[in-house]
């Protein structure tokens, strides 16, 4: 799957994992995973860390869009609620859908879903991030580099 490429929105961690943004807009995230391997846990499944940091990152990119190039939107979570209905097989795609659910200038809640390809749910959460300086104003501020 060819997947977009969204400037400023690049990490170590998303790139260790494996994580990618799908897509992305105002109040709405959506993440691709293609598990391998380094995914296992000793049971030999997908590891719910993964779902859990997929939850985590889905949610805080739901919130943080900004359409203004050369700017972004950054947020610390505060709070990470999950709930693991199903398993994962290694070799899974899992996809994250994150939502906000409501915001203020400081503090925005967020609900996040993930599933297999087929639409099967594996996990579910919901969570609350704080605007780091800046970046409540939907205009964020300067990227640096």
């Amino acid at each position: 799957m060819d997947l977009p490429d969204f400037p400023h929105a690049h990490s170590p961690y998303h790139a260790h994992l494996g994580v990618h943004l799908a897509e992305w807009r105002d109040g709405y995230a959506k993440l691709i995973c293609d598990t391998a391997a380094q995914h296992a846990n000793r049971s030999g499944i997908v590891h719910g860390g993964v779902l859990l940091s997929m939850i985590d990152q889905a949610a805080a990119f739901a919130g943080l869009f900004c359409p203004f190039p050369g700017r972004v939107r950054r947020a610390v979570t505060l709070d990470l609620d999950c709930r693991f209905t199903g398993q994962a097989a290694i070799g899974t795609r899992l996809v994250a859908e994150g939502r906000v659910v409501t915001g203020g200038r400081n503090i925005f809640f967020a609900r996040t879903e993930v599933s297999d390809a087929a639409g099967t749910l594996l996990a579910f959460g919901a969570s609350t991030h704080r605007y780091r300086a800046g970046s409540g104003d939907p205009q964020g501020v300067p990227a640096e580099g």
